[in-house]
């Protein structure tokens, strides 16, 4: 493959009680405290902030970021960022437009493996399995809200620039290998074939539905593309 990566992440700014039930579509606003890209073939890592949560225009200034080196040729990839990240940063920067176009076109490795496996992967399992440094201990999404409110910005803008480091160290370790691996809950090592490097959103919905009915609860694409769906 000879795409020129841009990955992309963002950290949400509410807190939210890891007692509290429901998912987090129930708690939005979630806010954007920061957002961090990286461009792979300058290696230009840019971190996106306001002084507290960012402002839609500041959200805004990160879409069109985005739309912009998507123009001059670089495909975004995130993990996760369909289900996540360009769902939170449509409503936060009231460009959703722009953020399904986005969305639709850019490389998502987890709703990837969704589609060809049936469930999703964690990033640090993945970074594990591909040999790759993973998420700092003790440091997770949820956590960095709370580090965010409590003035801990610096601890949280290393750790949003770690997981645009990681998603980008996967995305081409994975393509140069023709396979994906990863770490599962029993510790063993697992893998998934690549023929094709990774696909785009749209492309990986072509993929057949895999074989799932081993599983009690298997993974629906729907949870990961309703979004784009609703009017704007």
């Amino acid at each position: 493959m000879n795409r020129r990566y841009l990955a992309f992440d963002i950290e949400t700014a509410k807190l939210i009680s890891e007692d509290e039930p429901g998912d987090w579509k129930s708690y939005r606003p979630l806010g954007i405290s920061c957002a961090a890209t990286l461009l792979a073939d300058s290696d230009e890592l840019v971190l996106w902030h306001g002084a507290d949560r960012m402002s839609q225009q500041e959200a805004g200034k990160l879409v069109e970021y985005l739309a912009t080196q998507v123009e001059n040729g670089y495909t975004i990839v995130t993990w996760n960022g369909l289900g996540f990240d360009f769902d939170i940063l449509a409503e936060e920067s009231g460009m959703p437009a722009e953020c399904k176009k986005l969305a639709a076109d850019h490389v998502d490795m987890m709703f990837h493996v969704v589609c060809q496996l049936g469930y999703g992967v964690k990033l640090d399992a993945a970074a594990k399995g591909m040999g790759l440094p993973g998420k700092p201990d003790g440091m997770n999404g949820a956590i960095a809200p709370v580090l965010w409110a409590e003035g801990k910005r610096e601890d949280v803008l290393q750790y949003v620039a770690q997981d645009v480091r990681t998603t980008l160290d996967i995305a081409t370790a994975c393509e140069a290998r023709g396979q994906m691996r990863w770490i599962a809950r029993s510790g063993k090592p697992r893998s998934m074939s690549l023929p094709d490097g990774w696909l785009s959103v749209d492309q990986a919905e072509e993929l057949p539905e895999p074989y799932t009915a081993w599983m009690s609860d298997p993974w629906s694409r729907s949870d990961f593309t309703g979004w784009l769906a609703m009017a704007t």
